[in-house]
């Protein structure tokens, strides 16, 4: 098969490239740049989803575009971060979707990144695909970059908006970022730590991205989170025991809002979800179990 795949320089990305390579799929990368250590089996074009259309070259005669490119959310929402944020997923999207309706023969399935940001915080509410959209500055956005990938259903395509959580890899994201105070004995649950983290191992997110490519019957939302959801502080005593180290510290809300700002709502909304989609379409998750997960992660010593 022969897969476009967007912001394949990330994280992600990386690891969904190498995971389609070694079972044999042709790929071509598109990203802002070109960094050290990008797949060199790829082929590879530029593309900034912010500020134009992708090249035509790097969408002609694929079966499958993967759309996971997107400014980091992780960052402070100053007016001119939130721009760059929407602008980056609700306009390059459209941009991607309007080279898809030029090309002469479009590919079958476009899987585009979408986030459960969607739902907002709401607190011990369980959310599955067919729950509302929330309120906030991110679910907003993700409302309207699901609008524009959905468009893409006109053009014949079977499009599969999946609806990231927290992502869990030594190699980028949340869980990277937290490793050096928690090996110091730094760290602590956040705020009251009673908010849900629905997260997910890398490894089955890039297994659910596949199965989403390759089920025929699977489109719409689908929620790329494991199936059981921990609390923060459930997620802060399971990581602290992975890495033997104490974790008795308590990041106030007030001093992350002070040294964060509004995109302080990421690191204290509750988003219990449920995989519900993914699980009736016959997916299984590989490491479902927050404990387990970490241990795959970090290993016996961390």
């Amino acid at each position: 098969m022969r897969v476009t795949l967007t912001g394949g320089t990330g994280f992600i990305g990386r690891a969904l490239a190498r995971r389609l390579l070694e079972e044999g799929d042709a790929v071509h990368l598109l990203a802002r740049r070109r960094p050290e250590g990008t797949e060199p089996r790829a082929a590879f074009s530029v593309w900034d989803a912010a500020a134009g259309d992708p090249p035509l070259e790097s969408l002609e005669h694929t079966q499958a575009v993967i759309h996971l490119a997107g400014e980091p959310v992780a960052q402070r929402w100053s007016e001119a971060a939130k721009a760059r944020i929407r602008a980056s997923r609700v306009e390059g999207t459209r941009r991607l979707v309007g080279a898809l309706a030029r090309l002469e023969r479009p590919p079958g399935v476009l899987v585009s990144a979408s986030a459960i940001g969607i739902y907002g915080s709401r607190g011990d509410e369980w959310l599955t695909e067919s729950s509302p959209p929330g309120h906030g500055f991110l679910a907003e956005v993700v409302r309207q970059w699901e609008r524009e990938a959905q468009a893409a259903e006109a053009l014949g395509l079977r499009v599969v908006r999946l609806r990231i959580g927290v992502v869990l890899s030594r190699e980028g994201g949340a869980l990277a970022r937290m490793l050096p105070a928690f090996r110091a004995g730094l760290g602590g649950r956040l705020g009251s730590g009673r908010q849900w983290m629905s997260w997910i191992h890398l490894e089955d997110l890039v297994k659910l991205i596949l199965f989403a490519v390759r089920t025929p019957g699977l489109r719409g939302p689908v929620n790329a989170v494991a199936p059981h959801p921990a609390t923060n502080a459930e997620f802060t005593r399971a990581l602290a025991a992975a890495l033997r180290r104490p974790a008795f510290w308590r990041v106030p809300g007030f001093l992350l809002r002070a040294l964060f700002g509004e995109m302080a709502s990421v690191l204290l909304d509750s988003q219990r979800v449920r995989p519900e989609a993914a699980l009736a379409a016959g997916f299984r998750f590989r490491r479902p179990e927050l404990a387990e997960a970490l241990r795959d992660l970090l290993g016996r010593a961390g």
